[in-house]
């Protein structure tokens, strides 16, 4: 992994940073360690976010909120603070590379290992939003593959940003793997995260985003006007992810349906 840069701090609260895992439009993620030598990531945030944050009050409550999510199948956020004028969240390091990377370079996931892919990511949800958290970000990146199996990231993130309620926290989102309701002003329910597990799913099964690679303009109209392109899907989990992919949410399945139809390895709910 790439060592630290120069401008890079190299102690952030009780956490010890030696080296970068990544960097993206929300800022850096550094591999930190805990006082007892445990493994952590630490996402520091561009200081142009910290506006979308809210107050210090608001990121500490929605930072606690997202202590509460049940552990399986997701990456536990484990502290929060600030740096300076930015902010920064510290989860649990989770040792594996993002599915976007895996279906780029091992191809699309089948059999096996797509189910344990589609089980794992639906408990996740289930875990999220029996706490009380709608993810709005689900997307090939924030679900990585660890040695013990697929962890959801990233949730945290996405609802303190959203707390601002601002046109910035509104554009929350992956272009690709956003649901019709992310496109227009309202407040996000369940239901934009499940649409949002489906186009995970079929990228997951087939290499390609269900609504296309396009300029934002065309997969914005396809997401909101089409319906997506489930070709090469198999039985039983095509018909579950065009139920998924209702335009309204409320006609789509909540996590726990996706999550008990997987299991009796149906598309249909009884």
């Amino acid at each position: 992994m790439p060592p630290l840069e120069p401008d890079d701090p190299r102690q952030l609260g009780a956490y010890r940073l030696t080296a970068r895992l990544g960097q993206g439009g929300q800022g850096v993620v550094y591999l930190g360690h805990a006082g007892d030598g445990t493994k952590v990531a630490v996402k520091v945030f561009h200081a142009q976010l910290t506006a979308d944050f809210g107050t210090l009050d608001t990121f500490a409550r929605e930072m606690d909120a997202a202590k509460q999510v049940a552990r399986f199948c997701t990456a536990q956020v484990l502290d929060s603070g600030t740096f300076g004028d930015r902010r920064y969240i510290v989860t649990e390091y989770v040792d594996g590379p993002p599915l976007s990377r895996v279906v780029a370079e091992r191809g699309p996931r089948s059999g096996a290992a797509l189910d344990r892919l589609a089980v794992a990511t639906a408990t996740a949800l289930v875990a999220l939003h029996d706490a009380g958290i709608v993810h709005r970000d689900l997307n090939p990146h924030n679900v990585l593959i660890g040695a013990d199996g697929p962890r959801v990231i990233d949730f945290g993130i996405s609802r303190a940003l959203s707390g601002a309620q601002t046109m910035v926290s509104r554009a929350i989102g992956t272009p690709a793997y956003m649901a019709p309701e992310q496109l227009q002003p309202g407040e996000l329910g369940p239901g934009a995260d499940v649409f949002a597990w489906a186009s995970t799913m079929a990228f997951a099964a087939t290499g390609r985003p269900p609504f296309g690679n396009e300029s934002i303009p065309i997969v914005f109209n396809r997401i909101a006007h089409g319906e997506p392109n489930l070709d090469g899907i198999e039985e039983p989990l095509r018909g579950l992810l065009a139920e998924c992919f209702a335009k309204d949410p409320a006609h789509r399945p909540s996590a726990q349906d996706i999550l008990d139809r997987l299991v009796r390895r149906t598309s249909r709910a009884p």
